[in-house]
């Protein structure tokens, strides 16, 4: 009996994401082109979130590098255009926010709190202001021109790019490399006196996080069309992703994709009906949040549904 109900757990985990991923794939059929549009910047931030937590939810080691890896993403599609193929591309631009990160993982992941926070986000700054040197000092431009792919081809990427993000963290969270991140989450030292290669493993996750936010920054620049540095590497996508995988809840795989779909959508509401106060109104709105749910929505559902299942076992037993 108990194998039956296992099988039965193990389909319906498979059969889920797969009816999900078919509707999403449906979408452009029936969606408008706003809506289109919208959806796909959710999923830019869904892959900016859950990259995040893939590493930092596990170690609490708090990046605010996405935008690094991101903007590294986003200048390889700008400098190699169509010069291969739209897929190699993708590759590309992910390939070198993985070495980018295993790079600077090496250097600072022997690091620890305010320091390696202070440094992943020193990066994103000196990669703004390197390459905007760069760009004014060498090229003699500012900014470049990337061809543009229609919005449904643009949904389609970022729809792959997520499938394989979230394959990815599920089957790292459930396997000897995910409860070994959660050690090193526990105490280091600890985790590295059992046998666990500490560095090595960070270094690793690091990196593979970054690929996936440097593959979505080349599917965005297409729809951007033109970029510069302070598009790039802009500072805001270091800390909402952050913020987003917080207000959803790091114990599940599924918290950091609520809150960045949730938030996503926030965004949009503000910008449209409040131009002027948004950012003001959207900062007091995450405060409020962070303070006020410290385990995310997932955490706060989990401990209301605690309440009442802890309320109907005692309610049965008088």
């Amino acid at each position: 009996m108990n194998g039956r109900i296992t099988t039965l757990n193990r389909l319906q985990r498979g059969i889920v994401p797969l009816v999900l991923l078919a509707v999403f794939a449906l979408s452009p059929l029936v969606l408008k082109q706003y809506a289109l549009i919208l959806l796909t910047n959710t999923f830019m931030y869904i892959i900016l979130a859950v990259s995040w937590s893939m590493f930092s939810g596990p170690t609490g080691y708090i990046s605010l590098a996405p935008a690094a890896f991101f903007g590294a993403g986003v200048y390889t599609s700008a400098v190699l255009g169509f010069a291969l193929p739209f897929p190699l591309i993708v590759i590309t631009g992910g390939l070198a926010s993985f070495c980018m990160a295993f790079l600077v993982g090496a250097l600072t992941l022997r690091l620890r709190g305010i320091y390696f926070v202070m440094f992943t986000f020193g990066l994103v700054e000196l990669l703004l202001n390197f390459v905007l040197w760069w760009e004014v000092t060498v090229t003699g431009t500012t900014g470049r021109v990337v061809p543009p792919l229609g919005n449904t081809t643009v949904f389609y990427f970022m729809l792959a790019i997520l499938a394989c993000l979230l394959l990815t963290a599920f089957r790292l969270k459930h396997s000897k490399y995910g409860f070994a991140l959660q050690s090193i989450g526990q105490g280091e030292e600890a985790a590295a006196h059992t046998g666990i290669h500490v560095t090595a493993l960070k270094m690793n996750t690091f990196a593979l996080s970054a690929f996936f936010m440097g593959a979505a920054g080349v599917v965005m620049a297409t729809r951007w069309t033109y970029i510069d540095p302070r598009i790039a590497f802009n500072p805001t996508l270091s800390f909402l992703p952050v913020l987003m995988a917080i207000f959803g809840g790091l114990g599940q795989l599924y918290g950091p994709i609520i809150g960045a779909a949730i938030f996503t959508y926030l965004e949009e509401f503000l910008i449209t009906r409040f131009p002027y106060h948004y950012m003001l109104i959207f900062g007091i709105t995450m405060v409020i949040a962070i303070r006020y749910l410290p385990d995310g929505l997932v955490g706060l559902v989990q401990k209301a549904w605690k309440q009442w299942s802890r309320r109907k076992h005692g309610a049965a037993q008088g």
